[in-house]
């Protein structure tokens, strides 16, 4: 299969691409995190989603969670050298004790760091919330406001944002005097997938020639729909077109390479998280078909809101398993560094579908094998080459956007 192919390749050419990555990463700004989700179909390996603020840092792989601790303090004493206390700005998911396991993972991570952290919503409250995570552990949240009581006496140095930000949150922002990483410029309330992809599809292409590979091999083709409405007959018709001419590309494409696997695409919210407004079509007739569910399904984002345009995008079937089930690997970094990473495993869906979705269940998969046989692993270096150029196309998307990374020091720290 390609992974080992590409990963003997990529070994036997480590000090040119570290040498690459440190040149092209000095100059661009970059988030505290970041996860990628990879899909491996055996005969190409991409990253088929970037998230600028992850959730699931309570389900990466133990070992690389005792390490994660030196890669924060890295990243923090580098490009943020005189931040003591941390403000770490989470979603408002009360209710979810999954995800409150995540925030005590970051909390953990960061006091590991050296710092201190306080934990907070962008929410005025009456006093301090105590909520329980699924393991068990307290957490009190306080409000975010600037003019906040918990606020004015912590004084922060530095917001670190899990909230994504699908709203703009900007009467809490403008509360706020201190940097935001990730920037709030960055969140789902203006970010779009097409700007990431052509961004990372560019990478592709420029590390391509580098190694002298075929950027089919990493690559994802696509493409963007605008003035989308899944209750428009003239909107479905077009991306019903749409969504045949990259199915006749993707075929094209893989008759070049003698592969016989039928192609199929994801339609996707442009500004989609938490894996909502995501249907796999493997025809534009299917779109055609798409019946009141579906059609639901396509038009509310998170938080209610509308989905007002998508990208069709190249589905990459997943020849990943554990235990029986279609899995795909999800890497996770802290900084530029690769920083751990889990398989996302869904029993219920076929190798073609999206697995994030409600059922999933997360397995082990550690990037800290790297430090110990880099020769052995081959599942992290690929994949970790995918996520490292991922990381590059949202600093690029940042330049695009002009959002800044307020306070932070560009420079690149070689691991």
């Amino acid at each position: 299969m390609i992974k080992a192919k590409l990963h003997q390749h990529f070994c036997s050419c480590s000090d040119r691409l570290a040498e690459w990555y440190c040149e092209r990463i000095r100059n661009l700004g970059y988030p505290v995190y970041s996860s990628y989700d990879i899909r491996d179909s055996g005969f190409k390996i991409s990253n088929v989603d970037a998230n600028i603020y992850p959730a699931g840092f309570n389900n990466i792989c133990q070992t690389d969670r005792d390490n994660a601790g030196e890669l924060a303090k890295s990243y923090l004493e580098g490009h943020y050298k005189n931040s003591t206390k941390i403000m770490l700005l989470t979603e408002e998911h009360t209710n979810n004790p999954y995800y409150w396991d995540n925030v005590v993972s970051i909390r953990g991570i960061l006091e590991e760091a050296g710092k201190q952290v306080l934990v907070s919503i962008p929410k005025p409250l009456e006093q301090p919330l105590l909520l329980k995570s699924a393991k068990g552990v307290e957490i009190e949240v306080h409000a975010g406001f600037g003019n906040s009581e918990a606020v004015n006496k912590f004084k922060p140095d530095l917001v670190i944002s899990n909230n994504d930000f699908s709203q703009a949150h900007e009467a809490w922002a403008e509360t706020i005097d201190c940097p935001i990483n990730p920037p709030r410029g960055m969140g789902w309330y203006q970010r779009k997938k097409s700007r990431y992809f052509k961004y990372y599809n560019q990478l592709v292409n420029d590390f391509s020639q580098l190694v002298e590979m075929d950027p089919f091999l990493l690559n994802v083709k696509t493409e963007f729909f605008e003035n989308f409405s899944p209750e428009e007959p003239t909107s479905l018709q077009k991306l019903s077109d749409s969504v045949d001419q990259m199915l006749e590309s993707l075929r094209a494409d893989y008759a070049q390479r003698k592969i016989s696997t039928e192609p199929f695409v994801f339609v996707k919210n442009n500004s989609g998280t938490y894996g909502l407004a995501v249907i796999r079509v493997g025809s534009g007739k299917e779109v055609l078909d798409w019946n009141y569910k579906s059609r639901k399904k396509m038009k509310a984002a998170k938080g209610g809101r509308d989905v007002e345009d998508v990208i069709i995008q190249e589905g990459i079937p997943s020849r990943v398993q554990t235990e029986g089930s279609t899995a795909e690997p999800v890497i996770y970094m802290i900084g530029s560094d690769l920083a751990g990473g889990f398989l996302r495993t869904h029993a219920e869906k076929d190798a073609t579908e999206s697995l994030n979705s409600p059922g999933a269940v997360y397995k082990r998969l550690c990037v800290s094998d790297l430090n110990v046989s880099l020769t052995s692993h081959p599942l992290e270096n690929v994949y970790g080459w995918s996520a490292r150029l991922g990381l590059l196309a949202i600093g690029l998307e940042a330049q695009e956007m002009k959002v800044e990374f307020s306070g932070f020091e560009k420079k690149c720290f070689e691991s």
